[in-house]
Order: C-alpha cells, then structure tokens, then sequence
C-alpha cells in the first residue's frame, strides 16, 4: 500500500532513539515534513542527518514532555515553522520493572508524567492545529496496557491509562474532523528494552509470562504500522487500541 505524506507536517516524540527514531525515518521515506522532539539533543541531531538524507525537512527540539508548558512551546512551535501540523504520534516513554514495595513516589510520579502526562498536554496543545488540517494522533501504549504484568505495575498503569485517553479523546472528538489511534506494541529490540535491567530476585516464571514466544518485533516493523495508522490510508481508524505484539497478550 503506497502511503504518501508529502506537504504533509509530522510531529513525532521520542525521536532521538528506538521506535520513536524508526517512526521518524519511516515517515521521511513518506515525503512527511518532520518536527522531532527528545530530551536526547545528540540523538535528535543523528535522527535529523537520517531523515535529511532521505530527503526530509526535518526541526529537531529538545524537551522535557512532563511539563504543560513544554509541550504548548513545542507545538507552537511546530506550527510557527511549518505553517501546519497533519500529524502528532506520541511515542516518547519510559519503562521500568520492580517489585511493587520498592516503588518511591518519584518514580511513580516520574512514570505518569512521562507516559501519561506529556502525551495529554501534546494532544491538548495541538488539537486546534489538527482540527483545521483533518489531521490524526497516534498515542504508543503497550500490550501491557491490556494485561496485567509482574513487576511492571507503574509502567503497565500508565500505559492503560494512555490506552483509554485515547479512546475517550477519540470520543469526545467523534464528529470532528481528526482522528485519535492508539498502537499497543509488545516487545521490541529497542535501546530502552536492552538497558532495562532486572532486580535480583524476580521470579523469572512470572516475567516469562508476558515476554511471549515469538522474537521480539524490530522497532522498523512497528514504524511502518504507526505510520499507516496515522495516514489517510486508515480514515477509518478511529479510536481504536491496535495491538502488535506477535500474539504475545492472545494466550
């Protein structure tokens, strides 16, 4: 299916690293004008030479997605550069595994803020710019949104309540022209899965549960799903919490 985004503006979180940089790439090679935002400057300048040299025009713009007045900041400044905003995919998160117990009230709040917080204000923010191009949001969540998960109670709360926003934004926006998805991803051979690390003691059964059977997808796989989602290939996507995962949350 030939997907083309030319003339078309992108936002994209999380695009210094992982499946946030794989989203990127994916929609340059879709002719999309791209406003790309990360905490990481390095990896947003190394995402930024990627996508230039597949032809993209491509803004970087490094900020801390947990604050309300970030997030306004960046969309309008997606909007002073590009004249428009067609597209918003919130794929910027963090993840962690822990037992409950060990949980500070800073990591909790630290992991709301980051998977919950930021994709609300974003969404908040450019909505009215969405509205005027017919545009489309594609929040990242998690299978672990739809599962219940040892040692990843903080993460897996989040994740489900990006799941719902979602839907309830999708809702409330129903007869308006723009369109509201959710992707729900199971495990990817991203930077982050690699560098999370497991506390000695875990029960390793319990985790093995929700790792699933099949390799994990390659964050290039999910891209190109992400990029479908939001493109006007699937006007008739709409408040839907799509699941890729290689049935890992099916049995």
């Amino acid at each position: 299916m030939n997907v083309s985004f030319a003339g078309k503006v992108v936002f994209v979180t999380g695009a210094a690293s992982g499946l946030g940089r794989a989203c990127a790439l994916e929609f340059a090679r879709c002719g999309a004008k791209l406003f790309l935002l990360d905490v990481n400057e390095a990896g947003l300048a190394q995402t930024k030479t990627a996508a230039e040299a597949l032809g993209a025009q491509c803004v970087t713009h490094t900020a801390d997605v947990s604050r309300k007045s970030n997030c306004e900041t960046a969309v309008a400044a997606a909007v002073a550069h590009f004249k428009r905003l067609d597209a918003l995919c919130n794929v910027a998160g963090i993840v962690a595994i822990q037992r409950v117990s060990e949980v500070t009230e800073a990591q909790w709040e630290r992991m709301m803020a980051i998977n919950v917080n930021g994709p609300f204000y974003l969404c908040q923010a450019a909505l009215p710019h969405l509205l005027s191009t017919s545009g489309s949001i594609v929040n990242v969540a998690s299978n672990a949104a739809i599962r219940g998960q040892a040692y990843t109670v903080a993460y897996a709360t989040s994740k489900a309540a990006l799941m719902n926003m979602t839907r309830s934004l999708a809702m409330e926006y129903i007869n308006q022209p723009v369109r509201i998805n959710a992707v729900l991803p199971g495990g990817m051979n991203t930077e982050m899965a690699r560098g999370a690390s497991l506390p000695e003691g875990l029960e390793l059964p319990l985790i093995n549960r929700f790792m699933g059977l099949r390799p994990h997808s390659e964050p290039e796989d999910v891209a190109r799903f992400i990029v479908y989602v939001a493109s006007d290939q699937s006007i008739s996507l709409h408040g839907a919490a799509l699941v890729i995962d290689g049935a890992a949350s099916t049995g």
